[in-house]
């Protein structure tokens, strides 16, 4: 049978997913990514799922699917395992002459997903005829001439901590992009950027960290523990992370948790939101003749709370550029002890949320009035703050799209 390829454009039409399992953890980012109006039909959701839900960016209903959802949908993807189940939902899309993608057999499917990369504007799509592992070399190929990089590096071993950066999944390195490609294991993060997830080779086992039912504590032991498990079976394992794992990523942590079990661990720094969202915002973290140094500290406890490491009146009394991190939340009382330690109600303060993504959003303001601002423009997290005068350089400087 010949293949006739096709590019959807997806904007403003509804898609329906029906699953809320890793499989359609993997799908859902690139029809995001493709302005598709998403309904994802399920009993339950991943995490990473729900963050795009909670940022309305697709909707949930949570139920089994019944055959009346496919009607007014342009699509349907099928990400769930049970066959007979899969079989109901691509019957009541073949009657409404609806093109359905099935997880669990493609062989049913009226489409199939090719094997993808993505260069700037330019998508790249291999189909497979069922060798699904040719499509991907194909595809891998492809992106190494595009990308300009040298053949596939020896069989790998261990455990890479590798930075997926602050959002835009071209942001993430050359380098890390290669290993994820070798990954046999990827155990990511909630702030991955999940179009990466979707280039994954079918058989990768994709582990969600924030789906691990324990405490904080608790869980960073699961995480360390899977790592060195995965390794010790001879798994190539790539831990991925937003930003970079070094900074408020625990991967110090988890490096030494593979030392100790005598893993190798290959560290690949990512780019990190502290610095990246002030950028893609016009704001320079240092600029000349405004600031000659900046701090990022971490704001995911409040400066009074006893576990505090932060010396605020420290922070207050410097003149350069202040980068807060996970600190939303406790902005009120951030801002509050800031000034109560001397700093200036009028400092300039600049709120980028989702930095580097299509839903980047940022808000200008001061120290004294950002806690209201925020509240009344509905920042949420992900989000950086940005305290200093350098937040003025971007009333003159935006920056274009790319």
């Amino acid at each position: 049978m010949s293949l006739y390829p096709l590019a959807l454009r997806l904007a403003g039409r509804r898609v329906l997913v029906v699953g809320g399992g890793m499989v359609a953890t993997r799908r859902v980012p690139a029809l995001i990514a493709a302005g598709a109006l998403i309904e994802i039909v399920t009993p339950e959701l991943t995490p990473a799922l729900r963050s795009h839900v909670d940022a309305g960016r697709a909707v949930w209903t949570p139920r089994r699917f019944v055959p009346g959802d496919v009607e007014g949908a342009w699509l349907v993807h099928v990400a769930i395992d049970d066959p007979v189940a899969a079989a109901e939902v691509s019957e009541a899309a073949e009657a409404h002459h609806i093109f359905c993608v099935r997880a669990d057999d493609r062989d049913a499917a009226t489409a199939w997903t090719p094997a993808v990369t993505r260069h700037g504007q330019v998508t790249v799509a291999v189909t497979d005829g069922g060798d699904r592992r040719r499509a991907m070399a194909v595809r891998d190929l492809v992106a190494h001439a595009l990308e300009a990089t040298p053949p596939a590096a020896p069989e790998l071993k261990g455990v890479a901590l590798v930075g997926g950066g602050p959002g835009d999944p071209e942001l993430i390195t050359v380098k890390g992009r290669r290993l994820l490609a070798a990954a046999d294991v990827v155990v990511a993060d909630r702030l991955v950027p999940g179009v990466l997830l979707g280039e994954l080779r079918p058989e990768v086992e994709l582990i969600d960290a924030a789906k691990i039912p324990y405490g904080p504590s608790a869980a960073q032991e699961e995480i360390n523990r899977i790592l060195v498990d995965r390794a010790q079976q001879g798994k190539f394992v790539v831990r991925l992370k937003g930003g970079d794992n070094f900074v408020f990523g625990r991967g110090g942590e988890e490096a030494l948790a593979c030392a100790a079990a005598g893993v190798p661990v290959v560290v690949v720094p990512g780019v990190t939101s502290s610095i990246a969202a002030p950028a893609l915002a016009g704001i320079p973290v240092t600029h000349r003749g405004v600031a000659h140094e900046f701090t990022v500290v971490s704001g995911h406890i409040p400066p009074e709370h006893p576990d505090s490491l932060v010396d605020w009146p420290a922070l207050a009394r410097l003149r350069g550029t202040l980068v807060v991190l996970m600190g939303l939340k406790n902005l009120p009382k951030i801002s509050e002890r800031l000034i109560a330690e001397g700093r200036s109600p009028e400092t300039p303060v600049a709120v980028v949320q989702e930095g580097s993504t299509a839903h980047q959003r940022s808000l200008r303001s001061t120290l004294g009035t950002i806690t209201a601002d925020v509240a009344e423009a509905g920042i949420r997290p992900p989000a950086v703050v940005v305290i200093g005068d350098v937040v003025a350089v971007s009333d003159v400087f935006t920056p274009a799209a790319s």
